[in-house]
Formats: C-alpha cells, sequence, structure tokens
C-alpha cells in the first residue's frame, strides 16, 4: 500500500482548514442568516455559538484524527472503538450530501461571474437568477463547479488541495478587506452598520427558537464540523503540531472572514435596497446583492471581485467536503485518489441535479437542522465519555496547554456541548419536519 499522504507545513494545515472553514457558508449564508435573524441580535448568538461549541467541538475532531491517522470513518476502529464508526460515517455522508447541493450554489457563482462580465444580471436581478438557478443552465454550471472540485482534490493532499488554498485565503481575505473598505465610503453605510452591530436582545427572546438553531447550524456549517472533513485533516498532521494552537488560528480567520462579509454586504444594502430585504431562501442573496451592484457607480466591477471571492469561497470548501469520502474510500479499499474523486464526485453531480431543479432548501435544511447536530453529538459523547483519555493525552502533544485546561475542556465536551447541541438539534428537527409537512420545500 502506498505512503499516506501528509501536509508539507504547519502553514497547509492551517491553510487547508481555514480553506474549509471559508466558504459559501462565510459569504453567502452568513450575512443573510444574520439578516433573516434579527441583525446584531444573530451575530452574539453566532460568536457564542463559534468559539463556546465551535472551538471545543473543532479540537474533538482533531484529536481524533491526528490520533488514529485515518479517515472519519475508520478512525474510530484504529482508535478501538469500531461499534462508533457510525458516529463518522454519518459525518462523511452529511460532507457528500452538503457537496451534491453545495456544488449547484456554487454553479450558481459561474454564472454570476459571467453574468458580471457581461452585465446581464444589472437590469433585473430577479430575472436573471431566475433564468440560472434552476433547469439545464444550473446543472450545466453545478459540472463545471465539481469537475473544478474533482480535479483539485484528485491531485492529492500536498499538490492539490494544500496548493489550492494557499493560493484561495490570502486572495480571499484581501479582496474582502478592499470590498470592506469600498463599502464603507458608500452614502448610508452607517445604517448597515448600526443593523449589523447593535444588537436588540429582545430579540433572540422572542425569536429564540428560531435563532439559536440557525445560529448553531451556521458555526457548525462555517467550520466545517460534523462533516468528518477535520477528522480527515488533523489525519494527515505531524505529532508536533500544537491543536489547541491550530485551532484558535482556524477558529478566528474564520470569524474574521464572516464579518468582513459582513461589512461588505450591509453597507451595500443600506446603501440601495435596504437591510431588511436581505431576509428570504438561498437565492436572496444574489438577487439582493446583484441587484445593488446594479444600482452603484463600478457596480459592474464590484460584483465582479465579490462573485470573484464567493468562487474561491466555493471552492475551499467543496475540496473539503470531497476530501471527507475520497480518504475513506482511499484508505480503506486502497483504491487510487484519482479514480477515487472522480466516481465520488460523479454520484454527488447525479444527486446535485435535483436541488439543480429546486431542492435547495431542502437539501440545506436537511444538513443545517439535522445531520450536523447528530454527528456532532455523537462525536462529543465518544470524546466525552468513551475515548477520553485517548482524547486527552492526543491534546496535549505538542503544545503547552496544561492540566486544569484539558480538565476543562474535557468536561467541557462531556456537559455542555452535548446539551447545547441536543437543544440545536430538537429545534431544528421540529423546524425541518414542519417544512416537509407543510410542504415549504416542494
Amino acid at each position: 500500500m502506498a505512503q499516506r499522504e501528509t501536509w508539507t507545513s504547519r502553514a497547509g494545515f492551517i491553510f487547508a482548514a481555514v480553506g474549509s472553514a471559508v466558504g459559501l457558508g462565510n459569504i453567502w449564508s452568513f450575512p443573510f442568516q444574520t439578516a433573516s435573524n434579527g441583525g446584531a441580535a444573530f451575530l452574539v448568538v453566532y460568536l457564542l455559538a463559534v468559539f463556546l461549541i465551535g472551538f471545543p467541538t473543532m479540537l474533538i475532531e482533531f484529536t481524533i484524527g491526528r490520533r488514529s491517522k485515518q479517515n472519519a470513518v475508520s478512525a474510530f476502529a484504529e482508535l478501538g472503538y469500531g461499534d462508533w464508526t457510525f458516529a463518522g460515517a454519518i459525518g462523511v455522508f452529511a460532507s457528500f450530501i452538503t457537496l451534491a447541493f453545495y456544488s449547484v450554489v456554487g454553479g450558481w457563482v459561474i454564472s454570476y461571474i459571467v453574468g458580471s462580465v457581461t452585465g446581464a444580471y444589472l437590469g433585473d436581478a430577479g430575472a436573471y437568477f431566475g433564468s440560472v438557478s434552476s433547469g439545464l443552465v444550473a446543472v450545466g454550471a453545478h459540472a463545471v463547479f465539481i469537475a473544478v472540485t474533482i480535479g483539485i482534490v484528485a491531485f492529492g493532499v500536498a499538490d492539490g488541495i494544500e496548493r489550492a488554498t494557499k493560493f484561495m485565503i490570502p486572495a480571499i481575505l484581501v479582496l474582502l478587506v478592499g470590498l470592506a473598505a469600498w463599502a464603507s465610503t458608500l452614502p448610508g453605510a452607517g445604517a448597515g452598520y448600526s443593523y449589523y452591530l447593535s444588537p436588540d436582545f429582545s430579540v433572540i427572546a422572542s425569536n429564540f427558537a428560531d435563532i439559536v438553531p440557525a445560529a448553531m447550524g451556521q458555526a457548525f456549517f462555517t467550520l466545517s464540523l460534523g462533516f468528518g472533513v477535520m477528522i480527515a485533516y488533523a489525519s494527515y498532521l505531524g505529532r508536533d503540531d500544537s491543536l489547541p494552537g491550530d485551532s484558535a488560528i482556524i477558529v478566528v480567520l474564520n470569524t474574521i472572514v464572516a464579518l468582513l462579509a459582513g461589512f461588505a454586504v450591509f453597507p451595500i444594502l443600506a446603501a440601495t435596497s435596504g437591510v431588511g430585504d436581505a431576509s428570504g431562501g438561498a437565492g436572496t442573496a444574489f438577487i439582493a446583492l446583484a441587484g445593488a451592484f446594479g444600482q452603484l457607480p463600478a457596480g459592474q466591477i464590484i460584483g465582479l471581485v465579490f462573485f470573484v471571492v464567493l468562487l474561491f469561497a466555493a471552492l475551499s470548501s467543496s475540496i473539503s467536503l470531497l476530501e471527507a469520502p475520497t480518504s475513506y474510500v482511499v484508505d480503506s479499499q486502497g483504491m487510487e485518489r484519482r479514480t477515487v474523486a472522480i466516481g465520488i464526485g460523479a454520484v454527488a453531480f447525479v444527486l446535485g441535479i435535483a436541488p439543480a431543479y429546486g431542492y435547495v432548501g431542502l437539501f440545506n435544511d436537511l444538513v443545517f437542522n439535522v445531520l450536523l447536530p447528530v454527528a456532532v453529538l455523537f462525536i462529543a459523547l465518544f470524546v466525552g465519555w468513551v475515548a477520553n483519555r485517548e482524547a486527552v493525552d492526543e491534546l496535549g502533544r505538542g503544545s503547552s496547554i496544561g492540566e486544569g485546561a484539558t480538565t476543562i475542556w474535557l468536561w467541557w465536551v462531556r456537559i455542555v456541548v452535548p446539551i447545547a447541541v441536543i437543544v440545536t438539534l430538537y429545534l431544528g428537527v421540529t423546524s425541518f419536519y414542519t417544512g416537509l409537512t407543510t410542504g415549504a420545500y416542494f
């Protein structure tokens, strides 16, 4: 069997993990989740979810991955707990389902890059979205996006994923900073900042059942938790890397990108259609922003820059979503990586035809509200109550973290994380069931 691949450097791992976390969830979903759920009130709950639940959960996945040196499914058997393999399988399944609909949204981004060059969406943003978001055009763009994703993963960990993310992540940061700086000069930008940064806590109390699962799901999605991705990525790490240090860098960078997206989007909306128009379904981001670009000086150029950022973000995450199932098949079956990536990507393309014909919302809510909380719950219970000695030992390798800190982390993972996830799961399943029974997804 060929020697298992590794990252060429610590920076390579961090860029790849940040790339997985920094995706459409930050730039497409986050600003519009914020707008749909009370603005700054949602932002507060989201930040709490990221640092109090997301950060400890990332350490869970990193300890499993590096300790086992295996993919998210095989890791549990490698650690001697084969009965828990299902926990990793749920994550890999979530990753595959997400890739199918995520690629469709990535295809929308490609269509909007073309529309930025031609100016096609500037006259009627809603009509343009309707023409590219469903049907054969959406399927074709979906095919292009997933083909690029397959190509990057097929080249391997170092030559494909690491090399691509080392280029894309700095590009995303530079372009987003530029967009945010430009947006700050727009008339009316202050109203956007006020909506984004001045929380009304009564909104949380009155909309608790909507805001909490949305914020938790957004935190898991944007940090790539519950997909098995971070287990797979950590499995390529060396023993001398500091897991707490790397996790902190990844979480902070990911949060910075999400916040920057808000600083770019809300002033633009406030200067044109108003922040209230940002709420709505999966396509609202494209309609609201594309319409805003059509009303601004140099809007066509700004639109092109924004959608290029969105494309880099989408690709940096989609390659991790494909890597999770690919690493499982390569590790367990000893098959050639390129063949596996093409095969899994092709099946994801076929599954993605359904969201390409209008079912993005169904797939999105299934992942956000059900699959990710279930996967996170099981891996938290596994590390907290079953493999806790191995996890604590692995957490201390390569770092200066003391016994007191590891003990606090372990009990936090045992008690706080499961309780928070169970509440989120209950609210999320209730919401998803309501959507199914009322026909909201069909």
